[in-house]
């Protein structure tokens, strides 16, 4: 009995060590360090696919957030989704586009504005975004620890590089001001800045590559009009500068929901007193502009004189002028940088430091970017020297005073749109978003973890020069649906970190890339890879790709694009297989269709198989099965 009594007590004091082991503050000298499969910086919707992904696969994560948010930038403002074809990315991200829309409809009714204005779940306002990325973390809450206020600078002391390997890293806890340690398996970079790629001593890229390098459309210095092409002072030289970051402002022009915009204290009028002529000539950086003559614009003065509006084709008014505004549920709007103005809510030049400054340096950036888009507004607003027509139309517009009512209801995250770009085992780049010819798809990668559509897309990165025709930088190249290779985010010098944001390519390649879809398709393929390698006990690079490409399948993400083929086909999977190994090259799968002799002929060589079948004997997706079926009996 006393045996029995004595093992009891043991068990229990093992048991409390164990509990006060686990509770104790993560990594504080002395303490527990804690260990997770996957330890993921940055909250952005990126690091937190990535976190549900591995969940979903048994695997624990912990997300280290340096704000008190989870969310990034579409929990910031950036509400109306940047892309251009729906259906393209899948997977997590229509989930959260799902929810979005299915929040809107409980909430309000399926036949309400705002159902309509969520644009089936495309758009949203920032507080509804934050809700359901909290909602998606906590379904996996047994397997997904998120720990706010979390700081990690991209310093050596922060990290710790054994044989090739992460095992573990530093941050601040910005409250108690105490440094913690976490261990991993694995370990994410899903910060926009990439501060874990560079800490751990990836090679990275900053600002622009010439024309000369990668022959890219829009590369180096370029000047071109919005929507037209490439004029004067365009170079297309290499140079260190950085497309401008903004706040992606939400505003209201609904009375009992609009808070006034007051003038901040550092206001410096001087910064934006070239634009009240463009507002009464109506200049602008649009196409259109090779039509208006000077005597168009003369008019358009004595119009605006008179209490009249604008009469300059493609020119914006009233709040419009400042902010290129999309419509978001509850009359909110995604006030993003005005594309056809000189002056907007971007700020040139001034950010080219931040991907490698600290978060000092980052901080008052922050505060300088805030305080120049409030004055920005305040002017347009309220100074005498603008048209009073202008001034009243712009003062319909306020913050709503719903959001961000912890930050003076202002956003609490800069844009980020472009920090390191990393050089990892595939390198993207203008040639890999562009049709091979007309009408044609781009290059297919076999290695595919999702596909994306969005333009060659950057903003401008200096301010207004005199007698150019638009900022240098600010373009916009059509692109088409493409593939995106395992390959951008897996590094060649450490085995277990995976860069899912600050992704391996050129600048004018990771301008299509950077926007929240793909990022978040690609935070799902990085959960997915590190679940794999942790299984099979791996090097990230050394993960099968077809077992990826199962479960990401399997998770419902597209990985090869067709217009007549969605997730919850049948045929999904033996499309997605076939497809990326070159079987249907077209952007439609048609599988209903007879297969005719040339296809036999090209199939039979693409697999190697000799199958005999009479022109239109059979569909074609009956000979695909056929072929899928023998290709993994082969396996």
């Amino acid at each position: 009995m006393r045996k029995t009594q004595s093992k009891i007590k043991l068990l229990l004091v093992m048991c409390m060590a164990f509990i006060l082991a686990a509770n104790a503050q993560p990594g504080t000298s002395g303490t527990h360090i804690p260990k997770y499969d996957l330890v993921i910086v940055g909250g952005t919707p990126s690091g937190i696919m990535a976190a549900i992904a591995a969940a979903r696969l048994g695997k624990t994560s912990v997300i280290l957030e340096r704000t008190a948010h989870v969310g990034g930038l579409p929990a910031n403002g950036l509400g109306a989704t940047d892309i251009a074809t729906r259906g393209a990315t899948t997977g997590l991200f229509t989930e959260f586009v799902a929810r979005v829309k299915k929040y809107y409809i409980d909430k309000y009714g399926a036949a309400s504005d705002q159902v309509k204005d969520c644009s089936e779940g495309y758009h949203f306002e920032p507080s509804v975004a934050e809700k359901v990325f909290g909602a998606m973390l906590k379904e996996d809450s047994s397997k997904i620890t998120v720990l706010k206020m979390r700081q990690f600078d991209a310093e050596p002391q922060n990290i710790e590089l054994l044989s090739g390997k992460i095992a573990r890293i530093t941050v601040l806890n910005r409250e108690t001001k105490k440094n913690e340690e976490f261990a991993g398996s694995v370990f994410i970079d899903a910060t926009y800045e990439g501060d874990l790629g560079a800490a751990a001593k990836i090679p990275f890229r900053v600002g622009r590559e010439g024309k000369d390098e990668f022959n890219e459309p829009g590369a180096g210095r370029v000047y071109k009009y919005w929507q037209g092409a490439e004029g004067p002072g365009t170079t297309n030289q290499a140079d260190n500068a950085v497309q401008s970051y903004n706040y992606r402002i939400c505003l209201t022009n609904d009375p009992s929901n609009s808070l006034p915009v007051e003038k901040p204290v550092n206001y410096n009028r001087q910064e934006y007193v070239s634009m009240i002529e463009d507002v009464w000539t109506g200049k602008h950086t649009g196409v259109q502009m090779l039509e208006v003559t000077p005597a168009m614009m003369e008019d358009n003065r004595k119009t605006l004189a008179a209490g009249g509006i604008t009469k300059i084709p493609g020119d914006r008014w009233g709040i419009g002028k400042i902010t290129n505004m999309v419509q978001l549920p509850n009359h909110k709007t995604d006030g993003n940088n005005q594309h056809m103005a000189f002056i907007s809510t971007d700020l040139p030049e001034e950010n080219w430091p931040w991907p490698t400054s600290d978060w000092n340096w980052r901080d008052a950036f922050a505060e300088r970017l805030k305080s120049y888009t409030i004055g920005l507004i305040y002017f347009a607003q309220n100074d005498k020297e603008l048209p009073e027509s202008f001034r009243k139309a712009t003062r319909e517009w306020g913050l709503a005073k719903d959001e961000y009512s912890d930050n003076g209801n202002f956003p609490r995250q800069v844009y980020i749109r472009e920090g390191r770009r990393f050089e990892a085992t595939c390198f993207f780049t203008a040639k890999d978003a562009t049709a091979v010819s007309p009408g044609k798809r781009p290059p297919v990668h076999p290695s595919s973890v999702t596909a994306s559509h969005y333009a060659l897309d950057s903003h401008a990165v200096r301010k207004r020069e005199p007698g150019k025709i638009h900022l240098d930088g600010f373009i916009s190249y059509p692109t088409s649906v493409y593939t995106v290779p395992l390959g951008v985010m897996v590094p060649r010098q450490v085995s277990n970190l995976i860069l899912p944001v600050p992704v391996s390519g050129s600048h004018i390649g990771f301008s299509t890339i950077r926007m929240e879809p793909c990022w978040m398709a690609l935070g799902q393929a990085a959960g997915i890879t590190a679940s794999l390698a942790i299984d099979g006990r791996s090097r990230i690079s050394d993960v099968n790709t077809e077992q990826l490409q199962n479960k990401l399948i399997d998770q419902k993400a597209t990985l090869i694009y067709y217009k007549d083929i969605n997730p919850s086909s049948a045929d999904f999977k033996m499309v997605q297989f076939m497809g990326l190994k070159g079987y249907l090259p077209g952007w439609e799968a048609r599988l209903d269709a007879p297969v005719d002799k040339q296809q036999v002929l090209l199939w039979n060589k693409l697999s190697g198989l000799k199958k005999t079948i009479s022109q239109g004997a059979i569909t074609r997706k009956q000979m695909l099965a056929s072929i899928y079926l023998s290709l993994n009996k082969v396996k």
